[in-house]
Formats: structure tokens, sequence, C-alpha cells
């Protein structure tokens, strides 16, 4: 390769990585309420508080849009909408399908090592004796997108894994705000109950049944659906 190339492979990588990390912010910020909805985006002060330029700003913006996050608004920007139980239940209802999918198909494909070690880490998360420390918290959340995303890599269809990767900064946005209310109230029993639905997938997944592995993801996810919801509003109101 070419110094050229390997130059222009680094700057779009970086690039990338900007863009990610803007979006990874600002989502966990909008359905945390920190950006309250209504507010405007303003691209300057977004880029400001980044140091980065214009362009990441405006493509994590329309990132945003594309998630269901923001509203586009011709002559005002980006306006933040409010994020609703119905919003939730919607979204993971296309999460089911395409999880379902994926993992149905990783069946057979994810190294057995790895299972291994991603089931050697659950049972620890079930270990733990209270009183719990926030540690658990971040112990949960790296082993919930390992074994997510090593699913995702691992169905055989890249539009697939494709679609997973774009989407999943919003299934985890709206897992993160959820821990961040049960972390304040001292309340860890989610991450018992979702290392239990991980465990059971990764069962399905170390025999190679495709059709059970497809049951307890679907099963998993609409316990999320119902968990991530609880604390939104069931309808936008107007701003």
């Amino acid at each position: 390769m070419s110094t050229l190339a390997s130059t222009n492979g680094s700057i779009a990588c970086d690039h990338g990585l900007r863009r990610q990390r803007i979006v990874e912010s600002l989502s966990r910020e909008i359905v945390l309420g920190a950006i309250r909805p209504g507010q405007h985006l303003v691209t300057q002060a977004l880029a400001d508080q980044f140091g980065v330029s214009h362009t990441p700003i405006r493509e994590g913006l329309i990132a945003l849009a594309g998630m269901g996050l923001v509203d586009l608004k011709p002559n005002r920007g980006a306006v933040v909408r409010r994020v609703t139980a119905t919003d939730v239940r919607e979204i993971c209802q296309v999460r089911r399908a395409l999880e379902c999918e994926a993992v149905r198909h990783a069946c057979g494909r994810i190294d057995p090592a790895e299972l291994t070690a991603i089931r050697a880490d659950l049972e620890r998360l079930l270990a733990v004796a209270p009183p719990f420390s926030p540690s658990l918290i971040v112990d949960a959340r790296e082993v919930d997108s390992r074994l997510h995303d090593r699913i995702a890599a691992s169905c055989g269809n890249a539009f697939l894994a494709k679609e997973l990767t774009r989407l999943k900064t919003l299934f985890r946005a709206f897992r993160d705000s959820a821990w961040v209310h049960d972390e304040a109230r001292d309340d860890y029993r989610r991450v018992d109950e979702e290392a239990r639905e991980h465990l059971r997938i990764v069962d399905a997944l170390q025999a190679n049944d495709p059709r059970n592995a497809s049951r307890r993801m679907s099963r998993h996810i609409m316990a999320g659906s119902r968990y991530w919801s609880r604390e939104l509003p069931e309808e936008a109101t107007a701003s």
C-alpha cells in the first residue's frame, strides 16, 4: 500500500471514530434527558464542545436523525425529539427481528472458546454477592456488548451485520440510561436477570440449536424492551 493510501485510510478511520464518539455521546445524553426535547443542536457549539470541524458534527446529526432522536428541520437545524415508551417498543420490534435472524445464523459460526469465555464472565456476574458496586454494571455492559457484537459479526450476512452495527448505538443508549437509573436507586436486579437471559442464549449457541437460540433471543429483547421503556412517557407531548 502506498504512503498516500495509508495516510488517507488513517484519516478516514480517525474521522469515522470522531463521528461515532459524537453520536454515542449525544444519543446517551438525549435518552438520559440531559439534552431536553425541543432543544436545538447548534453545529458550531457542538464543534467547539467536541473539538472537531463541522463535518463530523453534521454527519453525526444525520445519524441521530436516522435513529429517530432528532428531527432535521429546514432553517431550524437539528431539534431533539422526545423519546417515548412507544418509540422503544417499536425499535425493539425491529431489533428482535434482526437479532433473532442473526443469532439463528450465528449458530455453529462462533469460536467455541469464545463462547466458553463469555459464559465464564456471565457466571462471574451471577456469583457476585451484595453489596454491589458500580463496577458490576461496567462488567455487565462489557459482556453484553461482546456477546451481541460476536453474534452480529458471525451471522454470515454482511448487510444484516451492518444494520445491527448502525443501530447498536441506539440500543446501548437505552440500556445505559436504564442502568443509570438503577445505579442511582442501588437496584441491580436487571444485571442478574440479563445475565441469565444471556446464558440461555449461549446455551443454545453452544448446542448449535438455531431455533432455541432465536427463541431465547426474542425473550431477551422483549424483556429489555419492558425494562428500557419503564422510565419513559407513553406519548410525546407537544413542545
